[in-house]
């Protein structure tokens, strides 16, 4: 069974050179998890000290894979939170008046 799962990511306070030539292949892998499902969201704070992702996943340790694959992870400080619901704009039912 597909769960929710919010992950509070903390970020460093300064970005090392390493850290910025990370974040193309970090934002590639990203959106392959979003086209495929496996992430609901991805946001960042705009003061860049945390990003807030919702993963769809059977269980944590699925999570903690898909974080483990992050071109970013060793910067990266996860809080992982199973979530009761998630709502957002795309996943209410649309009518059309046709």
């Amino acid at each position: 069974m597909v769960k929710l799962f919010m992950v509070e990511f903390g970020l460093p306070a300064v970005f090392t050179e390493d850290f910025v030539r990370l974040i193309p292949r970090q934002r590639d892998f990203v959106n392959r998890l979003l086209a495929e499902g496996k992430i609901k969201s991805y946001s960042l704070a705009m003061d860049r000290s945390r990003v807030w992702v919702v993963f769809a996943a059977t269980s944590e340790y699925e999570v903690m894979e898909s974080i483990g694959q992050f071109p970013l992870v060793e910067y990266m400080t996860p809080n992982i939170m199973e979530l009761a619901f998630h709502n957002a704009h795309d996943m209410v039912l649309q009518f059309s008046m046709n």
